[in-house]
C-alpha cells in the first residue's frame, strides 16, 4: 500500500469547499493507499482526522494565491519526502466516482490532466504563455496538449523537482515584473512539454466542469464557482456574492519584485 500526499489550498472563503472535497476523496480516491492531506489555510477547519495536517497560510490576494502555490509547497518539502506520490488538487474538486491506483504513474513519473476546454482544439488555440521573456514561454510550434493546473502530481522525487523548478521559474519572472497569462498553469504547461517523456496523460474525465457536456466518463467534477458566490467573492475582492445561491452542503460535496521577495523571505524565516 503506497503513501500519498494531497496538497490542498483553501485560504479565505475557499474553505467553503473543504467538507465536500474531503468527504468525496475519503470515499472515492485511492482507497487502498495511505493518504494524508496537507491543507494551507487561514480558516478554522474542524472536519479533519489524524491524517490531515493544517499549515497556516494567509491569503496573498489574486493572482498570488494561485501563482505562488509552488512556493508554498516548497516550504514543506521535508514533510513530503517520505511519501511515494504527491498530488495537488484544487479546492473546488469533487471526486464523483472511484479513482483507483490505476491512475498513479508507474512507468512514467508525473501525471497531467488535459484541460476540458481544449481537448478538441488544435494547438494554435491553446492559451500558452507567448511572452518570450517569461520562463513559461511556449513558441507557436511547440505543444500537443494543453493541461489544466488544478490537478497534477506524480512520484515524489519527480514532483519535488517540479516544485523546485516552478518555484524558481515563477520567482525569476516576478523579479523581472512578469506574470504568465495563466499563472502557475502556464508554467506547468511549459514544464510538461520539457518533460514529456516523464508524463502520464489522462483526459478531462479527471477535471470535468460542473454543468458541461463533454464526451468523457466524469470521475472528478470541477464545481462551478458561481454557485459559491463567484470568483470575485471567493477571492475576497467583493464582500457580496453575485451568484443567485450558495451551495454549501457536503453533498455537492503587477507588483514590485521586492514585495515577492518579502513574501518568500517570510516563508523561509517561518520554516527555519
Amino acid at each position: 500500500m503506497g503513501k500519498i500526499a494531497i496538497l490542498y489550498i483553501c485560504t479565505g472563503k475557499y474553505s467553503i469547499f473543504w467538507d465536500g472535497f474531503y468527504a468525496s476523496t475519503k470515499a472515492n480516491l485511492f482507497k487502498n493507499c495511505h493518504v494524508e492531506y496537507f491543507i494551507f489555510t487561514d480558516q478554522k477547519i474542524t472536519n479533519i482526522d489524524k491524517n490531515v495536517h493544517l499549515i497556516y497560510q494567509e491569503r496573498m490576494g489574486w493572482p498570488y494565491d494561485t501563482l505562488l502555490r509552488y512556493h508554498l509547497f516548497s516550504k514543506i518539502r521535508t514533510n513530503l519526502e517520505n511519501f511515494d506520490y504527491i498530488f495537488f488538487m484544487n479546492a473546488n474538486l469533487i471526486v464523483e466516482k472511484e479513482v483507483t491506483e490505476d491512475l498513479l504513474p508507474s512507468e512514467e513519473q508525473l501525471l497531467g490532466v488535459i484541460h476540458p476546454g481544449f481537448f478538441d482544439k488544435d494547438s494554435h488555440h491553446f492559451t500558452y504563455e507567448r511572452n518570450p521573456l517569461s520562463t513559461a514561454y511556449i513558441s507557436l510550434n511547440e505543444g500537443e496538449h494543453y493541461f489544466m493546473g488544478g490537478f497534477n502530481g506524480g512520484k515524489t522525487n519527480a514532483f519535488l523537482k517540479l516544485i523546485d523548478v516552478l518555484t524558481a521559474n515563477i520567482q525569476s519572472d516576478l523579479d523581472r515584473n512578469i506574470i504568465a497569462i495563466w499563472h502557475d498553469e502556464s508554467h506547468i504547461n511549459r514544464y510538461f512539454i520539457d518533460n514529456r517523456d516523464l508524463l502520464k496523460i489522462v483526459g478531462p474525465e479527471y477535471g470535468y466542469p460542473e454543468g458541461w457536456s463533454i464526451p468523457f466518463d466524469k470521475k472528478i467534477t470541477i464545481l462551478d464557482k458561481t454557485n459559491f458566490g463567484g470568483h470575485s467573492f471567493l477571492r475576497g475582492e467583493s464582500e457580496s456574492p453575485h451568484a443567485t445561491h450558495c451551495v454549501t452542503s457536503k453533498k455537492r460535496v503587477k507588483d514590485s519584485s521586492n514585495f515577492f521577495r518579502r513574501i518568500f523571505n517570510t516563508f523561509s524565516n517561518k520554516s527555519n
